[in-house]
Order: structure tokens, then C-alpha cells, then sequence
């Protein structure tokens, strides 16, 4: 009796199924962000902020030019913090663990690993705040019913497009939180970064006010710090920086920190 010996595997066909693909990298880091409890929590107090907040503020002002969908976005003062420390959190809880090594021998192309994790808390965030922002402008409705007064959602540019910008911003506030995270590799050095730029420099660069006029180029600076881009792209009517330049200022956080952040990844070990 023959045997027929098999002809040799190639590289292809050993190969195939095993590849981590793009997307695979990309399903990695949702199973990674969602069965964090940390991640949930911080979704959970940032619903409860921003609804309770924005009821608060529906009930509170009744004044005359004031538009219901105010009180929705309104609260992202708040909520961004949260954002920005989940997506900290989301790089830096790795590194505390040592998970990153596994992530990065499964995963050696750097930019791969930070562009999966970037896409997947971005969405990730965008999409909870739609659904958060959304049940906010559902609580304001009620309101603001008893007054006679109502959201415009026939008109989406007074009514979808702020919660859709807002939610957008919300995102935006979360990269910012990874590409701290991988740039200084601490929880709490990306958290207290990311907190600086977003609440504290506002902050800081108010006081400037009373200054005098030698200090305007200051205060025309803090317009292009994200919660101030932000705030002009949510509610454009009357706002310091015109919609298309508010969004590139996003665009450009969002673009200076994962190429910082890439360019940290890439050249050191982790």
C-alpha cells in the first residue's frame, strides 16, 4: 500500500484566517473598552450629568431670545471632562497593567494599534453621547411644554445638527484623552493633561479679561482651545470663530495629538 504525501503548506495558506487584520485589531480594542466597568460608569455619570443638568437649566431660565436646544448642549462643560479622562484611562489602564506588551506583540504595527483604539473609543464615545444628548433634548421637551415653548426640530440646524456637533465634540474630547494617554503613559499625568487643556486653560485665559488690551491676543488664542471650538461649532449664531474654522480647529487637536501620539508609540519601548 501508497501513501500519498501531501504536498508542503505555503506561507499563503498557513498564513490565511491567522492575519490580524485592520478590523481584527479593531474588535480587539471594543472587547478591551467594553468589558471595562470603568467605561460604563463614566457613560453612566455622564448621562446623569448632562440630563439632569439640562432639565435644571430648561427650568431655571425663562427668558426671552433663550432656545430650548441651549439647555441640551449646554452641559457639555461638564461631561466633557468625562470623555476626555475615559479616553485617557482607555491607554493608560494598559500600560498599568502590562497588557500593552500583548497588545503590541499580537498587534507589532504601532500606527495599527493606535488608529483601532482611536476609531473605537471615538465611535465609541459619539455614539453614547448621541444617545445621551438625544434623551436630554426628550427631558427638556417636557419642560419646557408647560410653557408653550418647544425644540425646533423642523429646523435641523436649530435642533439635530447642535446635538449631532455636540456628540461630535464629545469624540473629539475623548482622543484628546488617548493621545495624552499614550504620550505621557500615566493615568494620572494624561488625566491631569487632559483636564488642563480642557477646563483649566478656558479658565485661566478668562482671567485675562480685565486685562487690558495688551492682553486680546490671549483671549483671541483661548478661542482655538478645543471646548471654545467646540462651543463655536455647536452653536455658530454670535460665535467667536466662523463654523468652518471652528471645525478645522477640532480637526487640527484631534490631528496634532495622534501624531504626537504616534510618534511617542513608535519610538518607545513599552
Amino acid at each position: 500500500m501508497t501513501t500519498v504525501q501531501a504536498p508542503p503548506l505555503t506561507r499563503a495558506q498557513v498564513d490565511t484566517g491567522r492575519r490580524l487584520t485592520f478590523v481584527r485589531a479593531v474588535r480587539g480594542e471594543w472587547i478591551k473598552l467594553s468589558t471595562l466597568r470603568s467605561t460604563w460608569w463614566s457613560i453612566g455619570i455622564a448621562a446623569i450629568l448632562t440630563i439632569g443638568i439640562a432639565v435644571l437649566i430648561a427650568q431655571a431660565i425663562d427668558v426671552p431670545g433663550f432656545e430650548p436646544i441651549q439647555a441640551v448642549v449646554m452641559p457639555i462643560q461638564f461631561a466633557m471632562l468625562l470623555a476626555g479622562i475615559l479616553g485617557a484611562i482607555s491607554v493608560t489602564g494598559e500600560y498599568s497593567t502590562g497588557m500593552i506588551r500583548s497588545t503590541l506583540a499580537a498587534n507589532p504595527q504601532r500606527g495599527s494599534v493606535l488608529a483601532a483604539k482611536a476609531v473605537v473609543v471615538g465611535l465609541f464615545m459619539f455614539v453614547s453621547s448621541l444617545v445621551i444628548f438625544a434623551a436630554a433634548a426628550v427631558a427638556v421637551s417636557a419642560v419646557v411644554a408647560s410653557r408653550d415653548q418647544s425644540i425646533e426640530w423642523s429646523d435641523p440646524s436649530a435642533s439635530i445638527l447642535p446635538i449631532v456637533v455636540s456628540s461630535l465634540a464629545m469624540a473629539v474630547f475623548a482622543l484628546i484623552g488617548v493621545a495624552f494617554g499614550f504620550i505621557l503613559r500615566s493615568g494620572a499625568g494624561a488625566i491631569a493633561a487632559t483636564v488642563g487643556l480642557l477646563f483649566v486653560l478656558p479658565i485661566v485665559a478668562s482671567f485675562f479679561a480685565v486685562a487690558g488690551e495688551a492682553w486680546n491676543w490671549l483671549l483671541e488664542s483661548a478661542n482655538y482651545l478645543p471646548v471654545a471650538a467646540a462651543q463655536s461649532a455647536i452653536l455658530p449664531e454670535g460665535a467667536a470663530l466662523e463654523g468652518p474654522v471652528a471645525y478645522a480647529t477640532l480637526a487640527g487637536w484631534v490631528a496634532a495629538g495622534m501624531l504626537a501620539a504616534w510618534a511617542v508609540l513608535r519610538t518607545r519601548d513599552a
